[in-house]
């Protein structure tokens, strides 16, 4: 069983339109590798330099955030979900 990869909707244009790509195991660095591999283009929505997230990515394994864990070094395995987050900012004053 692999690691599952889920895409949110405003990144499925490099996957085309797949909202779950499965990758192996290894760490979460490992993971997004391999999904950079297969949505080609996407490393540049996800990272602001080599192994360095943009602050307004969220990558949570079985719904916990990674910056809580190890960051990119938590380890998956077979059967894990990584979810990618887009912040989002914005609202009124009131």
């Amino acid at each position: 069983m692999p690691v599952k990869i889920r895409i949110p909707s405003p990144l499925r244009n490099f996957t085309n339109g797949v909202d779950i790509v499965e990758v192996t195991g290894g760490s979460v660095a490992q993971a997004l590798d391999q999904l950079k591999d297969k949505a080609k283009g996407i490393e540049t929505r996800l990272f602001k330099a080599p192994n360095q997230l943009n602050r307004y990515v969220n990558i949570y394994k079985n719904e916990e955030d990674i910056r809580f864990l190890q960051n990119l070094e938590t380890q998956v395995a077979d059967g894990d979900e990584l979810s990618i987050v887009p912040a989002i900012a914005g609202g009124a004053n009131l």
